[in-house]
């Protein structure tokens, strides 16, 4: 069964839930009753292919013993090495999903969600490397974080730190009254997104797009048309499934991160990245980005930092296009974000000295004009439709 993809979905969390919200509105602590119904929605979601319920068991032993004996490892040394070696250890099994396909060969771990619980489990370490985590974690609180079922598939990613916080608070019963009815809001908001607008999108435009216009339309014109309803269609589908784990999260008393701001009114490219999708953005931010800056200024191989800084974005966003796919589509619209990150930055920096583009309300609409085409020819290119 697909989550949140259809009522009976719906159904079987809202009777599992129901001893969550009571306890909750009473003030005491559902914790333990969550992890088992974690494991109940878990079984409910794999349960249909014992490869794929084979395969997330293993994967997530391999990521718990690997985590584990790295953070006792990193109590008595901290070896560059042993922590490189980590790394490449726990992204090794999502590298394999991507690859193996390509070469034939059965993939193992291409079971629903192997992405997002990679981006967990590489946290874990980067942060274990840094001292950002000491405290000796249980096998049980730590698989419970990784596969945390609301947003075990799709996201939002959510941090150790922050997670751990709620997972050990106990709202008062008017405290998680606020919680409960901000999720239930979540639900709606998801349904209205994705089972009502998502849904018009794709059945009334879409089935139509780009070529089946019925001469209404110009291939030009059809083409137009499908990137800015694909756009709509990904957004308001995406964002509808966000909010829905965002909602059921909630209402079990942990605040994941939204993953959506109103990111069609982004004034530039940089803005719309700190609005969309933006638990994955601030993934790749903190643990691709700043550390390549970093380890880069560090060895000062390149002295200029701009262009350290260009490189970086180019690796950022060049692994995030190949995460979604190894297809080509994938490739260049990574690469695409990329340079207009760069262009931006270096149009933004030549502004701050010639001061030819005031800040005023209309330069601000035309920067969200220029933002909305730029980033709907983004997703047309994510499309696959332009190649």
């Amino acid at each position: 069964m697909t989550p949140f993809g259809n009522i009976g979905f719906f159904i079987i969390i809202g009777i599992l839930l129901l001893p969550t919200i009571i306890l909750g509105l009473r003030g005491k602590s559902a914790k333990g009753y969550n992890i088992f119904i974690s494991i109940i929605v878990l079984a409910i979601i794999f349960g249909h292919s014992l490869n794929g319920s084979v395969s997330l068991i293993l994967f997530t032993l391999f990521q718990l013993v690997l985590i584990i004996a790295y953070q006792k490892y990193r109590l008595q040394k901290n070896s560059t090495s042993v922590f490189v070696i980590a790394v490449l250890l726990s992204i090794l099994p999502l590298v394999l999903v991507k690859v193996l396909p390509i070469l034939g060969l059965k993939n193992l771990f291409g079971f629903l969600g192997v992405s997002y619980i990679t981006f967990k489990a590489i946290q874990m370490i980067l942060e274990t490397r840094d001292g950002l985590i000491k405290d000796k974690i249980s096998a049980v609180e730590l698989a419970y974080f990784l596969l945390f079922f609301p947003t075990v598939s799709s996201g939002p990613i959510d941090r150790w730190r922050r997670f751990s916080k709620d997972m050990h608070t106990v709202p008062s019963g008017q405290d998680y009254q606020k919680l409960l009815l901000s999720g239930i809001n979540y639900i709606f908001v998801g349904f209205l997104y994705k089972f009502i607008l998502a849904y018009l999108i794709y059945n009334y435009t879409l089935m139509y797009l780009p070529n089946h216009t019925y001469n209404y339309l110009t291939p030009f014109q059809g083409q137009l048309a499908y990137m800015y309803m694909y756009s709509f269609y990904l957004f308001f589908d995406f964002a509808g499934y966000s909010a829905f784990a965002v909602g059921v999260s909630r209402i079990m008393g942990i605040q994941t991160p939204i993953n959506f701001n109103r990111p069609f009114t982004s004034r530039n490219i940089k803005d719309f990245w700190n609005r969309w999708h933006m638990s994955l953005s601030f993934w790749f931010r903190d643990y691709v980005y700043m550390r390549f800056v970093l380890w880069m200024t560090k060895k000062k191989w390149i002295k200029n930092k701009y262009a350290v800084s260009y490189l970086g974005f180019f690796l950022l966003f060049f692994l995030m296009g190949i995460w979604h796919g190894l297809e080509w589509h994938y490739v260049v619209y990574g690469l695409y974000h990329a340079l207009l990150i760069i262009s931006f930055d270096k149009f933004e920096r030549w502004n701050k000295k010639h001061k030819l583009w005031p800040k005023n309300k209309w330069t601000h609409a035309i920067g969200v004009f220029i933002t909305f085409n730029a980033v709907c020819f983004g997703f047309y290119i994510f499309s696959g439709t332009l190649f």
